[in-house]
């Protein structure tokens, strides 16, 4: 029986930028890979030459992202129908449909019924702190988990399909070290790595001082290209930019992996890092 992997994430670019190289090598091994997506990104700031031909940001980055799961080689991408809430502060974090309005139970109820009907051997979510803090990562990463906790219990959302138990859940990670570096190198190129990103709303040192541990460590060299190319899809919210510059010379320096904890089963006693997602389940 062909295995299966589920990744539930937030916006159209998190498949390529985060764990690209992860879905990459699977879906090349001949795994099926699947993509739920809570928002289509809606907030996500543009330039005006990437909206040429689309009505909205929603459908520009739809397509983007139906491009990057081709290059991936994800079977399904599958949208949950939310809105992006965008980062603390911002307007968009109140309107009505933005997914943090929504209710986690609400949420994990969606996220629920593609568990079942996938049937996936492994799912994968972002971290507690969503990566860098965002709103909408922390929201379905809540509720991924709430979804995977329940999701053999026949009473929690019952029409969204029988039970069903996966055999793991992962949360993406970022070293520690990775980050650290970052916020020592980007002073010295004159950056502020309190004021990283696109939209310079993400504080690295923040961030570098969270530290989760890293139990499976994929090496994605091999699929760099593919990465790279995902990533390329995504030019409105800076493409190619994400693999080269100040990130490309940090990856080239800790090589090309990709980090994840492990949150089920749970880590017990002394644990030795794997570099296989499916090692041990």
């Amino acid at each position: 029986m062909t295995k299966k992997i589920l990744a539930v994430l937030a916006h159209p670019d998190d498949e390529s930028f985060g764990l690209g190289g992860t879905l990459a090598l699977y879906a090349q091994r001949g795994y099926e890979t699947y993509y739920v997506c809570a928002t289509r990104g809606e907030v996500g700031a543009a330039d005006e030459e990437f909206m040429k031909g689309f009505k909205d940001t929603a459908e520009m980055r739809t397509d983007e992202l139906m491009r990057a799961a081709k290059e991936l080689g994800l079977k399904e991408v599958i949208f949950l129908g939310y809105r992006d809430s965008g980062m603390p502060g911002m307007e968009a974090n109140q309107h009505p449909n933005a997914q943090i309005n929504h209710p986690i139970e609400e949420v994990a109820g969606k996220v629920v019924k593609h568990i079942r009907t996938i049937k996936p051997d492994v799912v994968i979510t972002f971290d507690p702190i969503g990566g860098y803090k965002h709103p909408d990562h922390i929201h379905i990463h809540r509720a991924t988990v709430m979804a995977f906790a329940n999701s053999d219990d026949a009473s929690f959302y019952p029409e969204a399909g029988d039970a069903y138990k996966p055999q793991a859940l992962y949360f993406q990670v970022f070293p520690r070290g990775f980050l650290k570096a970052m916020t020592r190198i980007m002073p010295l190129i004159g950056k502020d790595p309190t004021k990283f990103g696109r939209n310079g709303d993400i504080n690295l040192k923040e961030l570098a001082e969270v530290d989760f541990p890293v139990h499976v460590r994929i090496h994605t060299k091999s699929v760099s290209e593919i990465k790279t190319k995902a990533s390329a899809q995504h030019a409105s919210q800076g493409g190619i930019q994400m693999r080269r510059g100040l990130m490309g010379f940090v990856t080239r320096v800790f090589g090309e992996r990709e980090d994840f904890m492990q949150a089920y089963p749970p880590v017990t006693g002394d644990f030795k890092r794997k570099s296989d997602l499916f090692e041990g389940i």
